[in-house]
């Protein structure tokens, strides 16, 4: 994909010259800057360097929203987790984050210190790419989500991320992703061998300051950095 085509992002850089990059999808109908802010909450220790990238979902209809047009990763065709996931859509999103990760390469930024972040939609991108990702990433977090075509994830993982730590979340009053989906994907993924670490809330589809300090944890371990006292 060329420079030109690249998602508009927002750029966040918690210290000069960053060696390690945080790729963060939004969720439907948001943009970069509904988590753009999350940064210092995380409890980042000032001596890793961080460049946050908060990619801006391309606007196109949705057909469960009545066809409304807003930013989205992918179209869902339906209510049902199994078949809600516009597949040709979910992998040209794939295409262009991976774009996103080509750029940070050449900007001196390895694989292995990577991470693919995401709620929600963008969650569910976040997992589908990083596990087809041809190179080891650093890890995945995935908040208030579930797995994509979860039945080829066995055939369509690549080896370089079959041991990639994996973060995931959920709302316990979650009425727009049910739990009940994202424990399966969890328990697909175990099943299959992923090291996930799962964290549950007593909130709906949201975010709460301590489920963003166990991501920052989290972050610090993958990354190499102890947390911040």
């Amino acid at each position: 994909m060329a420079t030109h085509d690249l998602l508009d992002t927002i750029e966040i850089e918690t210290a000069p010259n960053p060696d390690a990059t945080v790729i963060w999808m939004h969720g439907l109908g948001d943009s970069g800057h509904g988590w753009a802010e999350v940064v210092p909450a995380l409890g980042l220790p000032s001596s890793l360097r961080v460049r946050f990238l908060f990619p801006h979902a391309p606007p196109m209809p949705v057909t469960i929203n009545n066809g409304h047009v807003m930013p989205a990763w992918y179209d869902f065709t339906d209510t049902d987790m199994k078949n809600r996931a516009d597949l040709p859509g979910v992998r040209r999103s794939q295409t262009q984050v991976e774009a996103l990760i080509d750029r940070e390469r050449t900007r001196g930024v390895a694989d292995a210190r990577i991470v693919l972040a995401g709620f929600s939609q963008g969650g569910a991108i976040a997992l589908y790419v990083g596990l087809r990702h041809a190179q080891r990433l650093a890890g995945l977090v995935a908040l208030s989500t579930y797995l994509i075509d979860g039945d080829a994830l066995v055939a369509q993982a690549t080896p370089a991320n079959r041991d990639t730590p994996i973060f995931m979340a959920h709302g316990t009053r979650d009425p727009v992703v049910r739990l009940a989906w994202a424990e399966a994907s969890r328990a697909t993924l175990d099943a299959a061998g992923w090291k996930v670490e799962w964290r549950t809330w007593p909130m709906e589809h949201s975010a709460v300051i301590e489920e963003i300090a166990a991501v920052g944890t989290f972050l610090c371990r993958v990354l190499g950095a102890p947390p911040r006292a």
